[in-house]
């Protein structure tokens, strides 16, 4: 159950959808054929930072760069923590532009330490950060070579976990940090050991039905007491409901076609 703790204050980096489209499939979710309506997708991001704002949240915004679509998924542009930024480096040739245009912003606004990761990592797409600890996914995007790095450069833990469905490409797809005691995850985004080793730090982990991970519900992010997370996956709403939570559901229909939806947007700023 939920603990009568008060949130948690976020502090939150997010790249408005001025030059989103679907021009490349590079993952299960894109499909060039389907047209993205941009005028949409940016009401439904400003709804997002509006959410974030009336909770008390602070947003900045990092230009958008033409050419670079997917950089309103601001998520996968590194991993911030204790004022130090380890830029991802991209798997996709689509996507590499990201970084510099990241490392950039993070430089101008003051971060001690900026560098961009050696070997393939995708940011908070696949590193969530739980208490002084962290989950790191290796699959299609993440190698498992990157958890070394990431231990290296931030001095904490890190556990490794394995994606074995395509269709949960990114950890953050299959995966959501409720608190530093609870996680909701789908247990069919992931290998047995994986689901082993969650079940044992996390007890008492949420599992999301996969039709509700398919709505990208997981897709999320918990101030410890409220949850903003896809309008999609009503049942998932449910259980967080009856363990304390308050899900705050918003539409991201537009987003989604891309493969990101509520978490994929939003990337935390930890001091």
């Amino acid at each position: 159950m939920l603990t009568a703790a008060p949130p948690r204050h976020l502090d939150i980096l997010m790249c408005p959808p001025t030059h989103f489209a679907v021009e490349y499939a590079i993952n299960p979710w894109m499909n060039t054929a389907v047209p993205v309506d941009v005028a949409r997708a940016e009401q439904q991001w400003e709804e997002l930072r509006a959410t974030y704002q009336r909770l008390g949240h602070d947003v900045r915004v990092v230009e958008p760069v033409p050419g670079l679509p997917d950089m309103v998924f601001a998520a996968n542009a590194g991993v911030v923590y204790d004022g130090r930024v380890l830029v991802s480096r991209f798997t996709h040739a689509e996507r590499q532009g990201e970084s510099a245009a990241y490392a950039a912003w993070f430089e101008a606004a003051g971060y001690r330490e900026v560098r961009t990761a050696t070997v393939r990592n995708e940011g908070e797409g696949d590193v969530l950060t739980v208490g002084r600890v962290m989950l790191a996914a290796a699959g299609t995007r993440t190698t498992r070579e990157a958890h070394a790095e990431l231990a290296a450069f931030f001095g904490v833990p890190v556990i490794g976990l394995e994606l074995v469905d395509p269709r949960f490409y990114h950890l953050d797809t299959a995966l959501m940090v409720l608190d530093e005691q609870t996680v909701a995850y789908y247990p069919g985004a992931f290998s047995a050991a994986s689901r082993a080793a969650i079940e044992q730090l996390f007890p008492g982990a949420i599992h999301a039905t996969e039709e509700d991970a398919c709505g990208f519900g997981l897709n999320a992010m918990s101030d410890g007491v409220h949850v903003v997370m896809s309008d999609r996956a009503p049942r998932l709403a449910e259980r967080l409901q009856e363990r304390g939570y308050e899900p705050i559901g918003v539409d991201m229909s537009e987003l989604v076609k891309a493969g990101g939806s509520a978490k994929c947007c939003t990337l935390e700023l930890r001091a």
